[in-house]
């Protein structure tokens, strides 16, 4: 073959190599999300992929796909349930100065503690500004 031929099949090689391990960190990474399969099962798959590559991903995309797809989309709930426990923001430095008398007057939080709160609110950079 000439020398661009060479290099197309090189190049076609190189791609089937990357799509392949891609392939194979998935399905490693879908082994350790797993909860549901013993550990036993998870060192089989892994000892099947060291010894029968190519075959073994095959089987494990087809034979749990689904679960992959279930398993890699319950990752994103999880984040957006986490935006959760952030708290709001509040809309005006009225509402927290309240908030922080109110806390204040509970006995929750200290003098100096409402004070360094009415600052922040504030906008000022130094306690007592």
């Amino acid at each position: 073959m000439n020398f661009f031929g060479d290099f197309l099949w090189i190049l076609l090689w190189i791609c089937y190599f990357t799509a392949y391990i891609f392939v194979v960190v998935l399905v490693i990474g879908d082994l350790f999300r797993d909860e549901e399969l013993n550990g036993w099962f998870k060192a089989l798959w892994i000892i099947f992929l060291v010894f029968l590559p190519f075959l073994t991903a095959l089987v494990y995309v087809i034979a749990r796909g689904k679960g992959m797809a279930e398993r890699s989309g319950g990752g994103y709930r999880t984040v957006a349930e986490a935006d959760d426990y952030r708290p709001a923001s509040s809309r005006t430095p009225a509402s927290d100065i309240a908030q922080a008398k109110a806390l204040l007057d509970a006995g929750t939080i200290s003098q100096g503690e409402f004070d360094a709160l009415k600052s922040k609110a504030l906008g000022n950079q130094y306690f007592g500004a």
